[in-house]
C-alpha cells in the first residue's frame, strides 16, 4: 500500500473508531495502515556528495565520499585505533575491485579522492601508496567469498567489543532494544592467530561470518559486512553501543533480564527491512551533516 493510501485508509478508520466510541482501540489491521505511514521518511535535504574529484564514475565517486565520510565519523566516534583498522568499501560495477585508505594515514586525512582503489590481487588500480597487508588480506577475502551482498566490510578495534572479545563466556545477550537487529546476527571467533597477515587466514575468517553481519574476533575486535557503507556504518556504531551497554549491565553482578527468542526473532526480522530502507541512510546522511558543520569537511574533498 503507497503512503498516502495508508494514511487515507489509517485516517478513515481512525475517524469511524472514534465516531463508535471505541477511543483509541484499534483493530489488527488499523493499527498496522498507521504503523505503514511512519515507515516513509523523505531526506531531511538532498544528498551530500561534493563535487566530483576524480575522473571516475558517479557511483564509484558516491561510494568514495560514503566511505571517507566513515572514516571521519569513527575518529569523531572514538572507534578508530591510530593508523590501524580499516574501512572498505565495493566499487560498484567493478567486479570486487575495492576502496581503502592508504596505510600511514591519519583516519582524519582520509578524503574521498585520496582513498585507493585496489583489486583482488592486490593491485593498486587509483591513488598512491597501498594499504597494510592485513587490511588486504582480510577485506578482499571477505568481499570475495562471503555468501551475502558485501558493499562495505568495516574492521576496528572499538573499546566495548574489544573487551566483550576478551571474555572466556563470550556471549552477546539480549538485553536491549538495540540488541535485537543483532539476534542471531552475530558469530564469534574462538580461533585467535595474531595478525591476519595470510590468504588462509582472511579465507577463515570469511568463511566463518557466512552470511552473519558480524564477527567478532577473540582476542581482537568485530568485523561487519554489509550491502553498502550507510548500513555497515549502522551496525558499527551500534555493535558498540550495545557491547557498552552490556558490560554496563554485566559490571552490576546482579542478574540480567533477557529477551525471550521470539521477541529477538520478530525484532530482527523487522530491522532487517528498516535499517537498509529508512534508519541507516537517513542516519548516515545525518552524520555527514554533522561533519560538515565541523572540522571533518574536507571528507569531500
Amino acid at each position: 500500500m503507497r503512503t498516502e493510501e495508508a494514511a487515507a485508509t489509517a485516517n478513515g478508520l481512525h475517524k469511524k473508531d472514534m465516531a463508535n466510541g471505541h477511543g483509541n482501540g484499534m483493530t489488527a489491521e488499523e493499527s498496522e495502515a498507521l504503523k505503514d505511514t511512519f515507515e516513509h521518511h523523505e531526506p531531511v535535504g538532498p544528498p551530500i556528495y561534493g563535487e566530483k574529484k576524480l575522473d571516475c564514475s558517479d557511483a564509484e565517486w558516491r561510494t568514495r565520499v560514503d566511505l571517507a565520510a566513515a572514516y571521519r565519523l569513527c575518529c569523531v566516534e572514538g572507534l578508530n585505533e591510530g593508523i590501524v583498522n580499516h574501512l572498505t568499501a565495493s566499487v560498484p560495477g567493478e567486479n570486487h575491485n575495492f576502496l581503502v585508505f592508504r596505510f600511514g594515514r591519519s583516519w582524519e586525512e582520509v578524503t574521498a579522492s585520496n582513498l585507493l582503489k585496489m583489486d583482488l590481487e592486490g593491485n593498486v588500480l587509483t591513488g598512491d601508496g597501498k594499504c597494510d597487508s592485513s587490511a588486504f588480506f582480510i577485506h578482499s577475502r571477505i568481499h570475495e567469498f562471503r555468501p551475502a551482498p558485501t558493499g562495505a566490510v568495516f574492521h576496528t578495534h572499538q573499546t566495548a567489543v574489544a573487551a566483550l572479545s576478551a571474555l572466556e563466556e563470550d556471549d552477546l545477550p539480549m538485553l536491549h532494544i538495540n540488541n535485537l537487529f543483532l539476534y542471531d546476527n552475530v558469530v564469534f571467533d574462538h580461533q585467535f592467530n595474531g595478525r591476519v597477515d595470510g590468504d588462509a587466514e582472511g579465507r577463515r575468517l570469511a568463511a566463518k561470518m557466512g552470511t552473519k553481519r558480524v564477527l567478532i574476533q577473540a582476542n581482537h575486535g568485530p568485523i561487519v559486512a554489509a550491502e553498502d557503507v550507510p548500513t555497515a556504518w549502522w551496525y558499527l556504531y551500534y555493535l558498540e553501543r550495545v557491547a557498552k551497554l552490556t558490560l554496563a549491565a554485566m559490571s552490576t553482578g546482579r542478574k540480567l533480564r533477557t529477551i525471550s527468542d521470539e521477541v529477538g526473532a520478530e525484532g530482527r526480522e523487522n530491522f532487517d527491512k528498516l535499517i537498509p530502507k529508512m534508519f541507516a541512510p537517513l542516519t548516515f546522511e545525518a552524520a555527514k551533516r554533522r561533519l560538515l558543520a565541523g572540522p571533518h569537511a574536507d571528507f569531500l574533498s
